[in-house]
């Protein structure tokens, strides 16, 4: 690793985050539709949704909260996408920097704006009626596993943007990752669903990690869930890494 790769991405990560901040409809963007979910299932289906809590808002927010990631990550495509097609990567290969720090900063924005983007959903929950018991310690394992996860799917992100033919192909991928959420156990217990349904949604990374930090959120004792939201988040990330990697050489080569 090159003695600059530090500063190098700090002064990328510094220009992403100009653009993210001139275009704030970014962030706002990325947060309405969760918010708009939130307010449905609570507001309308709410009453109808049996899920053995008495708010449901408590329930919900940890899946709203992945959905938000999900959708996030798709500009991270975008914004890769269109650096890759006006020349600009070939500019920053032209100057001596270090040339994973290119990557790296697409990647340390999208942690940025995702975190800002969940900032501004918890603070809409907390208006609907969102409360918690969690300690201090509970709220940074909450914030540790949604960064992993936010870094799992961001390298996913970096795949799409460096391999897509179109803009709509680079963020298009990340619809299948938002509807993951709706088959497990964020919106209601997977006991309720059929055979099938309900093997997948308790087998499949989103349900792990709902079930997670409801279970900080709502300080009950944590049981093997925790090890295999890690698990799956870590074996996405290191995989979705390695093959970003040999895009990118493949890209500059």
């Amino acid at each position: 690793m090159s003695t600059h790769f530090f500063a190098d991405t700090a002064v990328l990560l510094g220009r992403s985050m100009r653009h993210i901040f001139r275009s704030a409809d970014t962030i706002i963007t990325t947060a309405i539709t969760p918010i708009a979910l939130m307010l449905l299932f609570v507001y309308v289906f709410g009453g109808a949704i049996k899920t053995g809590t008495e708010n449901y808002v408590n329930y919900l927010l940890p899946g709203i909260m992945l959905i938000a990631i999900a959708s996030g990550i798709a500009y991270t495509a975008v914004r890769l996408f269109y650096d890759m097609q006006s020349g600009i990567f070939e500019r920053f290969h032209s100057m001596p920097i270090a040339r994973s720090s290119v990557l790296w900063a697409h990647v340390l924005t999208s942690l940025a704006a995702n975190g800002l983007s969940l900032v501004i959903i918890v603070v809409v929950a907390l208006l609907m009626g969102f409360r918690t018991s969690a300690s201090p310690l509970a709220w940074l394992a909450i914030i540790g596993i949604l960064a992993l996860f936010t870094l799992a799917l961001t390298w996913l992100a970096i795949i799409a943007g460096l391999t897509a033919k179109s803009v709509d192909g680079a963020g298009g991928f990340s619809y299948p990752l938002i509807f993951l959420p709706f088959i497990s156990s964020a919106f209601v217990p997977t006991s309720t669903m059929p055979g099938p349904v309900r093997a997948f949604a308790e087998n499949q990374p989103v349900t792990s990690i709902v079930n997670t930090i409801q279970d900080l959120f709502e300080q009950r004792p944590i049981g093997s869930d925790i090890w295999v939201a890690i698990a799956w988040c870590l074996g996405i990330l290191v995989l979705a890494y390695f093959f970003a990697a040999a895009a990118y050489r493949r890209r500059i080569s």
